[in-house]
């Protein structure tokens, strides 16, 4: 019997050791995994382009709709003509209080109001700026109340210094803006900086498919892992709002010191780019920006 039990004893013994090396053959390995990830040389991962790209995208859009709204303010009280865009459709609710020195608009989108574009909103775009609106340049604060992209919760504010006339005759924007967005898988990511946007065709035109933008500037983006990114626009993105992706132009996005570029092709519409490592191998990557 003392003998029998000895046996269960040792059996036990071998398969807890068993056990214990396994997991910690389990842990060594996921330390390695995450050490590799962490130095390699690769700047950045297919789907974390793709989140990041998103969280552009939602930047652009916001901007986006504050620019169309304060165009649309500012041709109607200078040319004193009831001119209206058709960007945004009849589910959104614009409000105006007038105050002795500011106009404040509350661009409410409710509980999800779908965009000529297909993205889906909800929620509040509020707005800020001077009365007067002969001035040649205008600050534009921004802020957003329970606001959703698509799915994804939103949080953060911008301003826009808005020149009625650059150097080159056009309208354009300079925003600097703070966002953090979650998606509904709880996914989290935050972008900072400034952006350029220079509006170079469609203008005052009302339809909304023949606005034209060119995009310059460089912006910081916390990605999912916490790893930090920096983009920066070396070569002008061309957005066409009558497609739903960043149509030609470069960015360099660097991290830890490495830095891999991504251009956005020739001018066609369509969700790829080519992704260039720093050690010069390129890819062809998908820019999916919530294609359902």
């Amino acid at each position: 019997m003392k003998k029998s039990v000895k046996q269960v004893n040792f059996t036990r013994i071998i398969s807890m050791l068993t056990g214990i090396l396994l997991l910690a053959a389990i842990s060594c390995s996921k330390e390695e995994n995450f050490t590799e990830e962490l130095s390699s040389t690769e700047v950045i991962s297919s789907t974390e382009l793709q989140f990041s790209d998103e969280a552009e995208m939602i930047s652009e859009e916001v901007t986006t709709i504050a620019e169309d709204v304060y165009a649309t303010d500012e041709i109607s009280i200078i040319s004193k003509a009831d001119y209206k865009s058709d960007y945004l459709p009849d589910c959104v609710t614009i409000t105006t209080v007038v105050t002795d020195t500011t106009r404040e608009k509350t661009i409410d989108f409710g509980e999800g109001c779908e965009l000529p574009n297909g993205n889906i909103l909800s929620g509040i775009i509020n707005l800020s700026y001077a009365k007067n609106m002969e001035a040649a340049s205008k600050s534009v604060a921004l802020n957003l109340e329970n606001f959703t992209f698509n799915g994804v919760a939103v949080e953060g504010s911008a301003d826009i210094l808005r020149v009625r006339s650059n150097e080159n005759g056009n309208p354009q924007g300079t925003t600097n803006a703070s966002f953090e967005a979650t998606w509904p898988n709880g996914d989290t990511a935050s972008f900072v900086g400034t952006r350029n946007r220079e509006w170079i065709e469609g203008f005052g035109s009302g339809f909304w498919g023949d606005n034209v933008f060119l995009i310059t500037g460089k912006r910081t983006y916390v990605g999912r892992e916490g790893n930090v990114f920096v983009k920066e626009v070396i070569s002008p993105l061309r957005r066409e709002l009558s497609c739903r992706f960043i149509v030609s132009g470069i960015i360099e996005i660097t991290r830890n010191d490495n830095t891999a570029s991504l251009d956005f092709g020739d001018g066609s519409c369509d969700p790829n780019g080519i992704l260039t490592q720093p050690d010069g191998t390129e890819k062809e990557v998908f820019l999916r920006r919530f294609l359902k």
